[in-house]
């Protein structure tokens, strides 16, 4: 008797050569959360984790038509987007996931990597704001990456708000804006849907190895919608996910460390 069909989860985004975001971390992610991950590649880093050491942009074509066959053959039941570092390729994602009305779409609006590399042209953020925000189920920006969307200073939970509430008005249907770079015992990530607010909270973890982890947090997300899970719950699973994740991470290499994608599978003592 064959096997009952998994999700269906397609991650857009650059590849890491480190292996610990990107691509790389979105596909470890659908592994471990029981989905079928499949993936458009928009650009090609050399990095590891003391940096970002050299880019290339796949051509906006070629990005369009990885979605295209992967959408017309197999499927997607959720999306979701990381690094798209130019204008050609914004427009390009944005007009693939109308044209197969993918609806369970996450945007992480990628802007600057963990080591300081700009990984998004200052010209195209206002293309990613008119042309992938209305399409997003959720977009889960950073305090900076919302303080660049909205022009809002984000430092503290209110901030937060307010931040989510401007790009509620650009189009998006719900944000997250994520706390893991602002000051506290406690990283809080605030959810705004239109109507309500909720805060998302865990303890945070003294340590660098956290390499990945806002393309970790979007890609558990986009793999619970795959699930059918409502999007509260969807974000309450990632943020319980990721956090562990970052727990259980690896001191690998010389600078941030990855994440462990794979602590639900460790041996228990």
């Amino acid at each position: 008797m064959a096997n009952p069909l998994p999700p269906r989860v397609l991650t857009i985004a650059g590849s890491d050569s480190g292996g610990g975001a990107g691509i790389e971390a979105d596909l470890k992610t659908f592994t471990a959360l029981h989905v079928f991950g499949m993936a458009a590649v928009t650009s090609i880093t050399a990095q590891n984790t003391t940096g970002v050491y050299g880019v290339h942009d796949v051509p906006a074509a070629m990005v369009a038509q990885q979605i295209d066959v992967v959408a017309e053959d197999i499927g997607v039941d959720a999306a979701k987007s990381g690094m798209l570092s130019n204008m050609a390729i914004i427009e390009a994602v944005a007009e693939a996931i109308a044209r197969h009305r993918i609806s369970n779409y996450v945007l992480d609006p990628v802007m600057i990597s963990e080591t300081g590399h700009r990984l998004l042209s200052p010209d195209a953020i206002e293309t990613l704001t008119k042309r992938l925000l209305p399409l997003a189920m959720v977009v889960t920006p950073n305090a900076a990456e919302a303080e660049a969307l909205t022009g809002t200073e984000v430092r503290d939970a209110k901030t937060q708000r307010e931040a989510a509430r401007a790009l509620h008005g650009l189009g998006a249907r719900a944000v997250l804006v994520k706390g893991g770079h602002l000051p506290g015992a406690v990283a809080v990530d605030v959810f705004f849907d239109g109507d309500e607010f909720a805060e998302f909270s865990a303890p945070r973890i003294d340590t660098r190895n956290t390499h990945g982890t806002g393309c970790t947090y979007a890609a558990a997300i986009a793999a619970m919608l795959g699930h059918q899970q409502p999007l509260p719950e969807a974000v309450r699973i990632a943020k319980q996910y990721v956090t562990s994740a970052i727990a259980h991470g690896f001191a690998l290499g010389r600078g941030a460390g990855p994440l462990n994608h794979f602590w639900p599978f460790q041996p228990r003592d």
